[in-house]
C-alpha cells in the first residue's frame, strides 16, 4: 500500500497464493505504473517491479510479498544488504545441494 498509494482493498484483491509465498502478478503493476497519476509513485512502482521480477525471481511474472516489504524499507534508510546477502546465501546453497556443482571464488 505505501508503494503503490492504493487502498488495502485494491491490494488484497490483486495478492495471489503462488507456491509457498503470497505475489502479485505483473501486469498489475504494469497497468498501474500506466495509468498512476502520481508520476513518483509510478517510479516506483516500476521500480520495484524491476527488483522483483529481476533481482529476486521467485515464480515466472510475479513480485513477491516479501520483496515488496523489503523495497519499502528503502524508503526508510533501512539497508537491504543482510537481506541481499542471505537470499545470496540461501541460493548458493539450494545450487550445491543440487548437485550443481560447488561456488568457486574468483581467482
Amino acid at each position: 500500500m505505501n508503494i503503490t498509494g492504493m487502498s488495502e482493498q485494491w491490494v488484497t484483491a490483486r495478492i495471489k497464493q503462488k507456491g509457498d509465498s503470497k505475489c502479485i502478478t505483473w501486469k498489475n503493476l504494469k497497468n498501474l505504473i500506466l495509468a498512476h497519476p502520481d508520476a513518483k509513485k509510478r517510479v516506483d512502482i516500476f521500480a520495484l517491479s524491476i527488483y522483483g521480477l529481476v533481482v529476486f525471481p521467485k515464480a515466472l511474472g510475479h513480485v513477491d510479498e516479501a520483496v515488496t516489504d523489503l523495497f519499502d524499507r528503502f524508503d526508510k534508510r533501512v539497508t537491504p544488504v543482510l537481506a541481499i546477502l542471505a537470499e545470496i546465501f540461501r541460493s548458493l546453497n539450494a545450487y550445491r545441494r543440487a548437485g550443481e556443482g560447488r561456488f568457486i571464488r574468483c581467482a
